[in-house]
Formats: structure tokens, C-alpha cells, sequence
């Protein structure tokens, strides 16, 4: 890990510094190097070991000149902190072990968007101790004449601090070390409010990144989650069997499996104008020749893919299939009736099920159907 890098500069002989008055500190090669590697960052124990007093640092501080970022953490400048300066603060607030996780390393990993007001999120090794800080405010020094930032502005968002047995094996070694992809998704997922939303976590994360369904899977079996395990399995089941995206992930959920329908062929390929093509959804295993198409788009990207779907929808009419085609609206906020619709086609052609959907039961009750 690049922190064990720092080392050397923390040694006995690089001393030079203590003699200096606290004005006339400035910055030699050890030092400097030291600043570069961490973007202008460094603790109170590595000013230490380079021959700089508390007395230094504090005056430094008080003066305006440099800025107490987080508890030991201090940096060389009275101006904001960027993105990198931020992470490696956290980073450094944490120890020499500590690396970026959680939506921190979600956000590295272009999981999800940046919130330059959210906390950083580093883990530790299960052993160490696991204090957070909130965050911290700038301060404008007391016996400065230079200008600095307003105070009370925010200066860093704190740092939320979480433990891991499984620290050596979840670390990814980049300049700003992180968790892995996989483990980077799982510990996203765990926290989420609900067993729904954390599936849709790792359904995204297979469905638009390179993480495959196989690894996310030996991740939970070798590093069991502490809870949504059952929901985050099966999650990854729909995806093995076809499934592309959130939304039709919400339509084999939602509208299929809650209401007893069949299960459907994913992905079923057709041959159109001589190139194969896919329908999302195909209850042709069931007896019935019935097409769901799933449109997650509000409305066609271009003239091509909209000339697509026509001849899409032309050859399934020529061939005899009946085709329904749903939007996001529809399958997440009215599933009922979507299933109501695709069970009113199936039962047409031959096909008989129960309705599990306590929400159905109960629209059956209310209005006397």
C-alpha cells in the first residue's frame, strides 16, 4: 500500500526542521516529498518525525497559514480542499492500513455519484479501533493578517470509519487504495433500507459494470453479508437467467413472481430482417405465444433503434405472438394491473394459475370482485 511508502521519510534523520522558529519553516526535500505523495496532507506523527514541534503546527494553524482538516491531520494551505485532498485526509485519519469503502469506494468505482457533503467512508482492519469524526468547519486564524476563507465554511465531511476480518482480501492497491469491485457492491447493497433496494444494487452493478454474477457470488459465500443475503442470491439468479437491466429485473419480480405468472425465457432470440434480435420476456414455455417487451427508454434513441422495434413488433404478429410492451411507469408503480393484462393473455391461451398478490386479494375484496 502506498502509505507504508511514507516510512522512510518518518525516520531519525530527517531532523533538520526542529530547529527552525515557527516562522521561518519551510519546505525541504524530505518534506516536500512527503506533500506531494499526499496532496499536500500530513499528520501531526509524520510532522513529528520530520523535526517539526507542536508548537510549529499549532502556530502554522493559528496563523492561518496552514489548516486543521481532521483530528491529526493537517494541511499545508488555507484553501479548499479538492476531491484527492479530502480522500487522503480520510485515508490518513484512519491509519496507515485504512482504505477507502462503502459509497466512498462506490463513487471511485463510478458506482454511484459523487456527494462532495457525504462522509468518506475508509475501513480498517477488524483489530483497530473505529472512530468517526463529523464533520469540520474552517477557522480563521487568530494572528493572521493574510486572507483566508470565511470561517464556519465546511472543510472536510468526516470520516465514517467501519472494521473488516476480511481487510487483506477486499483491498484493491491504487494510488488511493479502495475495496474491490465485488466488495465494493456488496457493502453498497448491505446498506441500503430494504432487501428491494439492495438487489437492484447488485442487478445494476452486473448490469452495467464489469463485475460478473460469478464473482459477486463467491464474494457473498466467502465473505457472508449481514443481511439481504437470501435477496441478493436470488437477485443474481434472475440475472443467470437473462436478465439486463433494473428494469426487467423489477417486471420478474414484481409483476411476475408476486403474482404467480409463469416463468418466463429471457432473452428469447427472433430473427428479423436477417439479424438476430431478443425479446425481453417470452411465455412461449408455457404454452401461450405471448411477448412482454420492457422499455426503459421514454422515448427511441434514434431512427434506427425506433425502425427496430417495429420490425420487431411485425415479425412477432406474423408469427402469431401476441406482444405487451411496458415502461418503467408501469411495472413499478402499477404491477397489478400489468400482471392483470399479461394473466388475462396467458389464461386466453389455455394457461391457469393462482394470484398470490395480497395487494390483488385485497383490490378484490374492496370492490366486490
Amino acid at each position: 500500500m502506498k502509505s507504508a511508502l511514507l516510512g522512510p521519510f518518518l525516520s531519525a534523520g530527517f531532523r533538520t526542521v526542529a530547529s527552525m522558529t515557527p516562522a521561518t519553516i519551510d519546505f525541504k526535500p524530505e518534506f516536500q516529498r512527503v506533500l506531494d505523495h499526499q496532496h499536500g496532507l500530513v499528520t501531526a506523527r509524520q510532522l513529528r518525525g520530520l523535526g517539526i514541534s507542536t508548537r510549529q503546527i499549532q502556530h502554522m494553524v493559528e496563523s492561518g497559514q496552514w489548516s486543521a482538516v481532521l483530528h491529526g491531520v493537517y494541511a499545508v494551505t488555507n484553501g479548499p480542499l479538492d476531491r484527492p485532498m479530502m480522500l487522503w485526509a480520510a485515508l490518513l485519519f484512519g491509519g496507515p492500513r485504512a482504505i477507502l469503502s462503502h459509497r466512498t469506494a462506490a463513487e471511485e468505482w463510478s458506482l454511484v455519484r459523487v456527494d462532495p457533503e457525504g462522509p468518506i467512508h475508509v475501513t480498517v482492519p477488524y483489530r483497530l479501533s473505529a472512530e468517526h469524526q463529523g464533520p469540520t468547519s474552517r477557522k480563521v486564524g487568530r494572528r493572521s493578517d493574510r486572507p483566508v476563507p470565511r470561517e464556519g465554511d465546511l472543510l472536510h465531511p468526516g470520516v465514517v470509519v467501519h472494521r473488516s476480518r476480511a481487510h487483506a482480501h477486499i483491498l484493491v492497491p491504487t494510488l488511493l487504495p479502495r475495496t474491490s469491485l465485488a466488495d465494493t457492491v456488496v457493502d453498497l447493497a448491505v446498506e441500503e433500507p430494504s432487501a428491494p433496494a439492495a438487489a437492484r444494487v447488485v442487478v445494476s452493478a452486473v448490469t452495467g459494470t464489469s463485475v460478473s454474477v460469478h464473482t459477486l457470488l463467491r464474494r457473498i459465500e466467502q465473505r457472508p453479508p449481514r443481511r439481504y443475503r437470501r435477496a441478493l442470491t436470488d437477485a443474481l439468479t434472475f440475472v443467470s437467467s437473462g436478465v439486463q437491466s433494473i428494469l426487467e429485473h423489477r417486471y420478474a419480480v414484481d409483476v411476475e413472481l408476486a403474482h404467480g405468472l409463469p416463468a418466463a425465457r429471457r432473452q428469447s432470440p427472433v430473427l428479423v430482417d436477417g439479424k438476430t434480435l431478443y425479446e425481453d420476456v417470452d411465455y412461449s414455455d408455457s404454452g401461450v405465444p405471448l411477448l412482454v417487451r420492457l422499455d426503459g427508454l421514454r422515448y427511441h434513441s434514434s431512427r434506427s433503434v425506433a425502425l427496430r422495434d417495429r420490425r420487431r413488433g411485425n415479425a412477432a404478429e406474423l408469427a402469431g405472438k401476441a406482444a405487451l410492451v411496458y415502461g418503467w411507469e408501469e411495472v413499478t408503480q402499477r404491477s397489478c394491473e400489468v400482471a392483470a393484462e399479461v394473466r388475462t393473455v396467458l389464461e386466453r391461451g389455455g394457461w391457469s394459475g393462482s394470484n398470490p398478490c395480497p395487494r390483488c386479494r385485497e383490490y378484490l375484496l374492496t370492490s366486490g370482485g
